[in-house]
């Protein structure tokens, strides 16, 4: 499986335990909490979850926030962990080669690391104002070379991300790209360690929807651990649903849970008015009625995660149109 490990901030408005003033990119100053989180790339769903205090820097407590998450994890093998800048560090990669987990960390761009990347050559073209390479980087504190997977892209990309390297502001030639640099153990082409890392991004949506939908950055009580443990409630929420998702709707497209609510979460319905018939009568559309039938199939088979997930089966998803569902009874 792979594993991605984030931190998010969550701001915080009175005085609970453990808010304090730290990084905020949203409302500087205020008190926040800043938790870690890992998930499971091909399942969606949340491995673990700490509560921290707002002034934590990314990667404190991050090796006993891995131990308490792979021993969740019990006999699952994890075969990639995927973080951002914030956990590039000495202490995270040694302690993932002694695991043996293959690893692609964003790599900070400082000042080392930004005079490597303007002697760098080799750049190979994926496409116009898309550039690869790849160097062997030891950076302070390491105890060896590393292998470091490098990304520049044209600014003239609107979409382009990555940063312009500010040692060399002077330089028109350098300043017309935006860098990303990737330290890896993975043994693929630079071209698929990129692609592999942007699947990240994921988790990043994923911390969205919690915050949107399961109220992440709404649940807060004065005590701090109080508050660890109504959010630890979120997440089993969240996981629950994603279950649903896999394994009854099997929809290509991730509805949001307020889609779900009126989907099929909040369906109209009475007791027949024969005592002797014991039935439900649901009031679903005449032309979703075989969709939702459908859903009672694909609760009784085995669970379809996103990675295992083919596209094709119903010719309409429930959210009128899209292509890529497969809630049809017998479609797997």
């Amino acid at each position: 499986m792979t594993l991605d490990v984030d931190s998010t901030v969550i701001t915080r408005n009175g005085n609970q335990q453990g808010a304090a003033r730290g990084y905020n990119p949203n409302r500087h100053g205020r008190a926040s909490h800043h938790p870690l989180l890992a998930f499971v790339a091909e399942a969606r769903m949340v491995a673990n979850f700490w509560l921290r205090p707002g002034h934590a820097h990314s990667a404190n407590n991050i090796l006993q926030f891995l131990e308490s998450t792979l021993h969740h994890l019990g006999d699952k093998i994890v075969g990639l962990l995927r973080a951002d800048s914030g956990f590039f560090d000495e202490t995270v990669l040694s302690f993932l080669e002694d695991k043996g987990i293959a690893y692609i960390v964003a790599a900070r761009l400082t000042q080392p690391l930004q005079r490597a990347l303007y002697h760098a050559t080799g750049w190979w073209a994926l496409e116009p104002g898309l550039e690869l390479t790849e160097l062997r980087y030891r950076a302070a504190g390491w105890a060896s070379e590393r292998r470091l997977i490098v990304v520049r892209q044209s600014v003239k990309r609107k979409t382009a991300p990555g940063k312009t390297l500010s040692l060399f502001a002077d330089d028109p030639d350098i300043q017309g790209w935006r860098y990303g640099a990737f330290v890896t153990s993975v043994d693929l082409p630079m071209v698929e360690v990129w692609r592999t890392y942007r699947g990240r991004a994921d988790c990043e949506n994923r911390i969205k929807e919690l915050k949107a939908d399961f109220g992440l950055d709404a649940f807060n009580m004065r005590d701090f651990w109080a508050t660890e443990a109504a959010l630890g409630f979120v997440m089993l929420a969240y996981n629950l649903m994603s279950l649903f998702r896999q394994a009854v709707l099997r929809c290509r497209l991730q509805h949001t849970l307020s889609t779900l609510h009126g989907l099929v979460l909040a369906i109209g319905g009475s007791w027949h008015p024969d005592a002797s018939q014991n039935r439900l009568m649901l009031s679903v559309p005449r032309r979703k009625r075989a969709w939702f039938a459908g859903l009672w199939a694909n609760a009784s088979a085995p669970p379809v995660t996103p990675a295992l997930h083919t596209p094709g089966g119903h010719p309409k998803c429930p959210t009128y149109g899209h292509p890529n569902c497969s809630t049809r009874p017998g479609v797997t």
